[in-house]
């Protein structure tokens, strides 16, 4: 039997496909070090033990760079090159969401996604969350936490 960790690189593979896709994010030691440094919760998951049940990713960024993101300008890969640690930041990218099958619709993304996004808040002015849904399930997702929030939420199409 597959543990909880494999279980979530086997559906982030399937998901997003980025190995097909050289535009997003492929995460890597590399990138998940510069996330930190961007913010530490940028990256979170729920674990009840036995290994991760989910995974978030969440790039806090700004509205110049969410806006030629959401017109086509840039591709996520490069909103995250330009997103560098430091900066004010006044919109988050709601990048992924990763859950396992058996935990979902329970709340549990929307609990630490709004943990983390309260987190980025205490220290960053954020005015927009925005996304691009792969999913049903994370369009639902996004908009439950923006109303959440009180934001307003914005998507690639």
């Amino acid at each position: 039997m597959k543990s909880n960790y494999e279980r979530l690189i086997a559906l982030a593979d399937e998901v997003f496909a980025v190995r097909n896709d050289p535009d997003q994010l492929d995460v890597n030691e590399s990138v998940m070090e510069k996330l930190h440094d961007i913010h530490p919760a940028t990256l979170s998951d729920k674990d009840f033990g036995h290994g991760p049940i989910l995974w978030i990713l969440l790039i806090p960024t700004t509205v110049v760079l969410m806006n030629q993101f959401l017109n086509h300008e840039i591709n996520e890969k490069q909103l995250y090159e330009l997103t560098e640690p430091g900066q004010a930041y006044d919109a988050i990218y709601l990048c992924s969401a990763l859950v396992l099958e058996e935990y979902r619709n329970k709340g549990y993304t929307k609990e630490v996604t709004l943990h983390a996004i309260k987190e980025i808040r205490n220290d960053h002015p954020i005015k927009v969350l925005f996304y691009w849904p792969f999913t049903e399930g994370g369009m639902y997702s996004g908009r439950s936490i923006a109303k959440e929030l009180e934001l307003p939420l914005l998507e690639r199409k």
